[in-house]
């Protein structure tokens, strides 16, 4: 059996197809292909409040091969979610059933709380400690979800419109920032030695250009190094000398912010990049779903 995971995000769509493996009563998942478009819908939907024409004929064109590639696959079961771009845009509806028409696939516009839910639906803490505290921060392009956990039991989660797409055209507000450290400070206070679990593709990025062994914590003080080192060079040099892709070259220094804003307001020493993101989290999502209709 294969399934499919569809993440439309502000700054790219991704495609996951994984292979669902029953072993002893337990499902599990192996990704099969990922393959990743930088549509960028963040720069209309922030800015304008519209997916502009171009935008949304690119998007469509993805989604249209994306169909194509489940169909070879031979994939059974899919889910298309779409985040905060399309949220903000009032064409966001629009667009998505365009992409029902003209692709075949039914794309839904999620709440930042559902997004939250799918993305520590990924299971990010399997390896893990359950009797420690964790704060999750996924960073998107135009959302930060945070969701706090306490000996395995969720405490608090929420989503905030702060994101590297927003940050880069100047569109987060100093109240959105101060809205998040308050969260943190409200919900960790009285919480000891919290660790931190970051989801996304800058984290990812972020953690390799670190060189940390796989498995292990990143911790602050690097990540703050690995910023600054980041930050001397221009944009241009990222993308030649560092060899960044363009569409990771310009967000991953936001990026980078806003984990080390997370991390220092809830006092977390280090940050554990376990490389799962949204499509990780969907995928689990339909073994769900799919699991307790079998059983």
């Amino acid at each position: 059996m294969r399934y499919a995971a569809i993440d439309v995000g502000s700054n790219a769509v991704r495609l996951l197809i994984a292979e669902i493996i029953e072993n002893n009563g337990s499902i599990s998942f192996k990704k099969n292909t990922l393959i990743r478009v930088p549509v960028r819908l963040g720069d209309d939907a922030f800015l304008q409040k519209n997916i502009s024409e171009k935008k949304a004929t690119d998007l469509i064109k993805s989604m249209q091969a994306f169909r194509n590639l489940m169909d070879v696959y031979k994939v059974t079961d899919y889910m298309a979610c779409a985040t905060s771009a399309m949220r903000e845009a009032l064409n966001g509806q629009e667009v998505a059933d365009r992409i029902m028409i003209e692709a075949g696939i039914n794309l839904q516009i999620v709440h930042g709380e559902t997004e939250a839910k799918i993305i520590y639906a990924s299971h990010a803490e399997v390896n893990i400690d359950k009797s420690k505290n964790y704060l999750y921060i996924d960073v998107g392009g135009g959302s930060t979800e945070l969701s706090l956990f306490s000996n395995g039991e969720l405490l608090a989660s929420q989503s905030f419109n702060l994101g590297t797409i927003r940050i880069l055209d100047n569109q987060d507000k100093d109240e959105t920032w101060n809205e998040m450290k308050d969260f943190i400070r409200e919900h960790t206070k009285g919480l000891k030695n919290i660790f931190g679990i970051g989801t996304g593709g800058n984290i990812n990025k972020l953690f390799k250009l670190s060189q940390e062994k796989d498995g292990t914590a990143l911790s602050y003080i690097k990540l703050r190094a690995l910023y600054n080192y980041l930050d001397s060079f221009s944009l241009k040099d990222r993308i030649n000398v560092l060899g960044l892709n363009q569409d990771r070259a310009d967000v991953i220094i936001p990026a980078c912010e806003i984990y080390l804003t997370v991390l220092k307001c809830a006092n977390i020493k280090s940050i554990y990049v376990p490389t799962v993101g949204m499509v990780d989290g969907i995928i689990q999502t339909l073994i769900e779903k799919n699991y307790t209709i079998v059983h």
